[in-house]
């Protein structure tokens, strides 16, 4: 998986889950040639990579001993992780989107990796249970409509949007989008908590969060659920509920495209030529799941926009994890945390290969971007829950 050797990174990781579905004994060798995955050479394996154009290697038992002993030295900050089931995924998405509105469920279908969608019906009737991995669609957890009446109010689109959430409010028994949403974000909290992995891109991340802290107070304009904010809603915000980020300021304007202080898009210094994130290193022995997360065949990857570009540092809590950051601009675009017995991942920005991605562009095609190290994050992401886990040490 290193970057001379592969042709197609991110199809690597689909003839990985297509192993672990063939309950194939597959380890991920963290550090070792961009993080390479280990498959036995069974009948099927080989075709399998020829078809989906994958490079790999053929390797002797004695090979394979050499590999795993220069992996286990203490002086080699490398690890060996056992993979050992295919995740079941589900993607939380409108129904009827198109795959290709969103970074992951373009990946997964480019990988060729398989999953489910749930939205709000399934969530709030406890579906989550059936799932190891969840994807956060760019959900506005807030009832706010992605804060896009600014520009979009007039809109077509934006206006059925907005009829089919309270509709679908309505049929689930709730007067206002805002509280179906918050409930919805509560049971999404619940399944990180008993253990369920939970990836969010861009605007899901930090609306989840705000819905959240939010809990019980009425942080909405009238445009958004006919009556007006609660008085000095700033106030009553609870960052204790949050899983990421505190001390934020909500973004009262509702004409503003901005949901709070933690997104740095309105604040960046960089242009685009300049603009890229660098991957933190860790010990691979002692801190494998965040090692894990950031395998790549680079540790400097180009930046991209969207709604929420990256996090602002000053307000992430001091017990998640900065993964990959801006330093120079002060913000984190990739982080990591616990909630109870359950994991999250959060990365900012919308598509890793369309820098500033606008509402009605084209869609990305995977295909021109194989060894994207950007999608290649996501990925990581996907194969995590497969992994025998070991108590993190930071």
């Amino acid at each position: 998986m290193d970057a001379e050797s592969q042709i197609n990174h991110l199809k690597a990781y689909g003839i990985t889950y297509w192993a672990l579905e063939k309950q194939l004994k597959v380890k991920w060798l963290l550090n070792y040639r961009g993080g390479s995955f280990l498959l036995p050479d069974v009948e099927g394996v080989e075709r399998e990579c020829q078809i989906r154009g994958v490079s790999f290697e053929i390797i002797s038992d004695s090979k394979t001993e050499s590999i795993l002993e220069e992996i286990n030295s203490p002086s080699q900050n490398m690890e060996a992780v056992v993979l050992e089931k295919a995740p079941k995924i589900a993607v939380y998405t409108p129904h009827g989107k198109q795959p290709w509105d969103d970074a992951v469920t373009m990946v997964l279908t480019y990988a060729e990796i398989p999953y489910e969608t749930v939205y709000d019906e399934e969530v709030l009737n406890d579906g989550l249970l059936a799932f190891d991995w969840l994807h956060l669609h760019h959900e506005d957890f807030t009832g706010q409509y992605g804060k896009f009446y600014g520009a979009y109010k007039a809109a077509a689109w934006y206006i059925q949007e907005k009829k089919d959430a309270e509709a679908l409010a309505e049929k689930l028994g709730y007067s206002k989008v805002s509280q179906e949403k918050l409930d919805v974000a509560l049971k999404i909290r619940d399944y990180v908590i008993g253990g369920g992995f939970m990836f969010a891109m861009c605007s899901a991340a930090d609306s989840f969060d705000i819905a959240l802290s939010a809990e019980g107070v009425d942080i909405c304009e009238p445009m958004f659920d006919g009556d007006g904010s609660e008085a000095n809603y700033q106030s009553k915000i609870d960052y204790s509920k949050t899983f990421a980020f505190t001390n934020f300021k909500l973004e009262k304007n509702p004409n503003v495209y901005e949901f709070s202080s933690i997104d740095m898009t309105q604040h960046r210094m960089i242009s685009r030529t300049i603009d890229y994130f660098s991957l933190m290193e860790f010990s691979a022995k002692w801190d494998p799941i965040p090692t894990m997360l950031c395998q790549n065949h680079t540790a400097l990857i180009k930046g991209f926009m969207g709604q929420t570009t990256a996090f602002n540092s000053d307000e992430i809590k001091p017990n998640v994890l900065i993964m990959g950051e801006n330093k120079t601009n002060g913000e984190a675009k990739y982080i990591h945390g616990i909630k109870g017995k359950g994991f999250f991942t959060f990365y900012g920005g919308h598509d890793p290969e369309d820098y500033q991605h606008r509402v009605g562009d084209s869609k990305t095609e995977l295909e021109l971007h194989p060894t994207s190290p950007g999608y290649r994050l996501i990925l990581n992401n996907v194969l995590f829950p497969a992994a025998r886990k070991k108590k993190q040490k930071t």
